[in-house]
């Protein structure tokens, strides 16, 4: 019998070629669409399952409350705000060793990853790393090629990843070798590891240098706990839990840390990527990956379902070519059930037929979605898990798609029933299609409005032409002056300055200090940033207050400069002269100078200070203008090797790494531009073909009224202007409705852009435009059609 349905289900589905066509394209490209998004939706919520438990893996946070108006805060002792954040003080790992064995299996303390150069003979390498203890690679995990993870409790040996074991040393085994770190250490080789897949927490880890090494002697003997410049993980014992963990060591620095409030929390390492920690712990509303996964897999499953509705439209609209059909079997004996059956494999049949075509799809896409998503997405062909899902999301699109047109297909008089009921439904589902097409184009064109919105916000210095290089290596810190000159001397640079940061981002801080300092500004926190005196006229920032350092001024040394949002936050009335104590160090202001945007371009302004001290690790550059950029670099590369010949010239240009800044909201953007393109082809495909059959059905109509008088614009208007009331309905849903929801995506942007009634405009009139020229063609091609012929073929 079931043999029998799909046989008549395919010589149907053959009959009626261009139907079968449509129907399969637009199925096929719906369920290519979810699938590439599920697999996405996969990869992201499996971030970190590489770990063996990875459910019992914690990393160790602060929670800070602060009571003052710093860092782009507006926060007092009345209305607190609470900050979680991974950095921690390296006492607190010293502090988790002894006496929480009950709780935690292992600790480690790790650095963040930092630029380093590895060589081994000839060969030599920039890579990431971080410094690490030997417990990590335990408690996340590590599979090991070779050696083994104890050999990092070792102070002269590291691990290496696989890649960059081969990329030094080919196929041969490199445990016991020696490498040369930064020019200026030689290590020995006590492990490889395998190498990491994209969706892992330490993705990009070249290789791991020894905790105790003599270069992070101080963090061992560090016992401030306001010093945060480390993470901090945990394995949790068998049946502890999170919040047993985080009860035990939440109070941990409190006693020692008197300008803020300070606890400790045991967060869920699996959780990171997706979920925002400040969201967790305070229950406000922020910006994290899990929103954006629910966003994108909810467009994914519409872009499906704008198919199914296609196959349903175009079913009912073939509902009286099929009454006869229907007559006739249950004239002879036709249970509803069989029918149902039958149209229920029809509708089966065409979900196989566009899955075998989606996957072909997905198969050929993959590559540009991985790029698109910066993503290493792997085609699951090999998983038995994958295929029976698909077979089930088949079944489940086929039952979808074909549910109603099988249930009303079958009923007793479905010519008098669809006449009924079917013809508003049909309008429900054009309008359901519309409305979801319409949303996307108003979510896609905000989207990248806040991008372009961003991108032109001032960023208090010129970009263009500044270069940043690193002081990698004693060598060129002991020769940083003379490099400056030679530099200079070329013609082809204007000024050089060095820093502690590059204008990419400031990432330390520490809290300032005056006398006669009010209650509510202490605790203040403030970005630090060391620099010589060119630093400002390098960058190029403007000087509201005072004056910029100057090497004619001896005192410059006890000399600092607050940008304009520390004084803000300081709430100085006259700071030029100003004496305040910063790092343990008294200091007098000098000068303010404009704010400058170095973080992230989407937050608010931090406060920051300036000032000069010796341990300036990094070049900025600026280009004369109208330099040719690759002669130029080539011409300051053989500077940079006169003094560090063993070291690859490693740069960038401040622009090009400001704009790196918005990659994750391009991505989003360009997501977004895929899957509406695609919604929008999928419900103009099926509005091409059902306004194709509504002019067929109303052949002899046209005909009359044409014998009649009536001309081709105004039966171009009777065709249309149905289908042009569901759009402007559609429109009605939408736009309010995506007003409400991007007004709040937007207030997740400390800086955004403002909702613009003319969006709503440009994406209602293009929506009804697309409309039109989706159904002008079959409604001139019947308006132009030769009345003699038209009433013939009826």
């Amino acid at each position: 019998m079931l043999r029998s349905y799909f046989h008549i289900a395919w010589r149907h589905l053959s009959g009626n070629k261009a139907y079968t066509l449509i129907n399969i394209a637009g199925l096929a490209i719906g369920m290519a669409t979810a699938l590439l998004v599920g697999l996405w939706i996969k990869d992201e919520t499996t971030f970190d399952h590489y770990t063996p438990g990875h459910d019992r893996v914690a990393e160790i946070m602060l929670v800070q409350t602060i009571t003052s108006s710093v860092l782009g805060r507006h926060a007092t002792p009345d209305h607190p705000e609470t900050y979680v954040g991974p950095t921690v003080a390296p006492i607190s790992g010293n502090a988790l060793e002894h006496g929480y064995d009950n709780i935690f299996e292992k600790t480690a303390l790790i650095s963040w990853n930092g630029d380093h150069l590895i060589g081994a003979g000839e060969k030599k390498l920039a890579r990431k790393a971080c410094y690490a203890q030997s417990t990590l690679p335990e408690i996340f995990g590590f599979r090991m090629i070779a050696g083994t993870t104890a050999s990092l409790k070792d102070p002269t040996t590291l691990l290496l990843s696989a890649a960059t074991a081969r990329a030094l040393f080919g196929n041969t085994d490199p445990i016991g070798k020696t490498v040369r770190i930064d020019t200026r250490e030689d290590l020995r080789i006590g492990g490889v590891y395998e190498d990491l897949p994209r969706n892992t927490s330490f993705f990009g880890t070249d290789f791991i240098l020894p905790w105790t090494s003599k270069d992070m002697a101080g963090f061992a003997t560090d016992n401030s706990w306001v010093n945060h410049d480390c993470r901090l993980f945990a394995r949790l014992t068998p049946n502890t839990t999170y919040a047993r963990a985080t009860q035990r060591i939440k109070n941990l620095p409190t006693p020692y840390v008197k300008v803020w409030h300070e606890e400790l929390l045991a967060y869920p390492n699996d959780r990171v990527h997706l979920h925002d920690p400040n969201e967790d712990y305070t229950a406000t509303y922020a910006v994290n990956h899990l929103k954006d996964l629910w966003l994108f897999g909810i467009i994914g499953g519409f872009v499906l379902l704008l198919a199914c509705i296609n196959f349903m439209n175009l079913s009912t609209a073939r509902s009286q070519r099929r009454a006869k059909e229907v007559g006739i079997r249950k004239t002879i004996g036709s249970l509803r059930s069989q029918l149902i059956l039958q149209f229920l494999s029809e509708s089966t049949l065409t979900a196989i037929l566009a899955f075998v075509l989606a996957i072909l799809l997905a198969w050929l896409v993959l590559p540009g979605f991985n790029s698109l998503t910066a993503k290493d997405i792997r085609f699951p062909w090999t998983s038995a898990a994958f295929w029976l899902a698909a077979i089930a999301f088949t079944l489940f699109t086929g039952l979808l798609a074909g549910g109603y047109p099988a249930f009303y297909l079958s009923a007793f008089n479905p010519v008098r029933r669809f006449t009924r009921r079917t013809g508003l439904f049909r309008k429900v589902l054009v309008v359901t299609q519309f409305t979801v097409s319409l949303s996307l184009i108003i979510a896609t064109i905000i989207i990248f409005r806040q991008i372009a919105f961003t991108k032109d916000r001032p960023t208090g210095y010129n970009r263009e032409g500044l270069l940043t290089a690193n002081i990698n290596t004693d060598t060129l810190r002991n020769h940083a002056e003379a490099l400056r000159n030679d530099l200079l001397r070329t013609g082809l640079v204007s000024h050089v300055a060095r820093s502690s940061w590059s204008t990419d981002g400031f990432w330390s801080n520490d809290y300032l200090t005056w006398k006669g300092m009010p209650p509510e500004k202490q605790g203040g926190l403030y970005k630090d940033v060391k620099i010589d005196p060119e630093f400002g006229a390098t960058v190029g920032w403007t000087i509201l207050q005072g004056r910029d350092f100057s090497r004619d001024f001896a005192t410059d040394s006890t000399g600092i400069l607050l940008n304009e949002q520390a004084l803000k936050a300081a709430g100085f009335k006259d700071p030029i002269g100003q004496v305040v104590t910063f790092r343990k160090k008294t200091f007098h202001i000098i000068g303010i100078v404009g704010n400058m945007l170095t973080n992230s371009p989407f937050d608010n302004i931090e406060p920051v200070v300036f000032f000069q001290a010796p341990d300036l690790d990094v070049f900025t550059l600026r280009l004369k203008p109208g330099t040719a950029m690759h002669s130029a670099v080539a011409t300051i590369e053989g500077i940079f090797k006169r003094y560090n010949p063993e070291s690859p010239f490693l740069y960038s240009f401040n622009d090009d790494a400001y704009a790196k800044k918005f990659a994750a909201e391009t991505r989003q953007g360009n997501l977004a531009i895929v899957l509406t393109i695609l919604a929008l082809f999928i419900s103009c495909l099926g509005l091409f073909s059902l306004a194709s059959f509504v002019a067929e059905q109303r052949t002899k109509e046209i005909g009359v009224r044409k014998v009649l008088g009536a001309g081709v614009m105004s039966l171009w208007a009777l065709l249309s202007k149905d289908f042009l009331r569901l759009v402007v309905l559609s429109m009605v849903i939408a736009i309010p409705l995506m007003a409400l929801l991007m007004k709040k995506w937007l207030e997740s942007y400390a800086y955004r852009t403002p909702l613009s009634w003319w969006i709503f405009a440009v994406a209602g009139a293009g929506i009804l435009l697309i409309t039109l020229a989706t159904v002008s063609f079959q409604s001139l091609k019947a308006a132009l059609m030769n009345p003699v012929r038209s009433l013939r073929s009826e």
